[in-house]
């Protein structure tokens, strides 16, 4: 196998975070921020790209190439690796950025590659290449809701993604299609056939609250489904917010909140 072989076991449940136990000299590959707590005698390192083609022995200009692709998807163009220099066992936990789930993938059993979310990835064994997936229909990057380009995740180790909400796994049978508001659509196997659709009817379209397209994905392969995307959350939460300069709360639904509107809110 190219990829490091890893131990590892969740914990929590609508804000997890991943426990991966480290032999020595294994080492792990997490984005920039994800790292919750380390034990002594692991080493921690800032690479360029994801690390995987220091093992097929590529030069700088291989980096910058991983580098640049993980820029393209928005990401930085840095990651950390995480060693075991020690003589024993040790372990290193990595958490989810918002509310939802972390999802182990063993690459392996889907043929090694996923195509998942651009902000989808948490960490995965050294060796697991994360590159870009270019969509094949313009109108699937246009209005996908998640861009043009989407993350494909390729090898024969673990790796871990995350999404919000609940997460549901589901497989297609040949011919099966199933229609996704493109913002929950988490990852996918590669032999699943990804388009964009309008949603039919002008009255729907403008005043149905669920957005102008949503995805179609045709069987055979598997594909999961996030019940909470981060932009739905973030929407949510926005429009809570205290809309008063500077950001202080006028008192909602308090007196103090009525004298304020009556005021004019001066």
């Amino acid at each position: 196998m190219n990829n490091h072989e890893i131990d590892y076991k969740l914990y929590g449940d609508d804000m997890q975070f991943v426990e991966i136990e480290l032999d020595p000299q294994e080492t792990v590959v997490a984005e920039a921020g994800s790292l919750m707590m380390m034990e002594d005698n692991i080493s921690m390192e800032t690479i360029f790209g994801d690390g995987s083609s220091s093992l097929s022995g590529a030069g700088l200009m291989g980096k910058l190439m991983g580098a640049g692709k993980r820029m393209l998807t928005g990401e930085s163009l840095f990651m950390t690796t995480f060693t075991n220099v020690g003589s024993g066992k040790r372990h290193v936990y990595f958490a989810s950025p918002y509310p939802g789930k972390v999802i182990p993938m063993d690459l392996s059993q889907y043929n090694g590659k996923i195509i998942c979310q651009k902000d989808a990835f948490l960490a995965a064994a050294k060796g697991v290449s994360v590159g870009i997936e270019f969509q094949r229909k313009l109108g699937t990057g246009f209005f996908g809701g998640e861009g043009f380009i989407m993350q494909k995740l390729e090898g024969d180790g673990l790796a871990f993604i995350h999404a919000g909400g609940t997460i549901h796994h589901k497989s297609l049978q040949v011919g099966e299609t199933l229609r996704v508001d493109t913002g929950c659509l988490v990852a996918m196997t590669s032999d699943v056939d990804y388009n964009i659709e309008m949603v039919k009817g002008v009255k729907t379209a403008l005043f149905g609250g669920e957005g102008l397209f949503f995805a179609t994905l045709h069987g055979p392969g598997t594909v999961w489904i996030q019940s909470l995307p981060f932009s739905r959350l973030a929407s949510r939460v926005f429009a809570a917010a205290p809309q008063t300069p500077g950001g202080g709360s006028k008192g909602e639904g308090s007196i103090a909140g009525g004298i304020f509107d009556l005021l004019g809110g001066k």
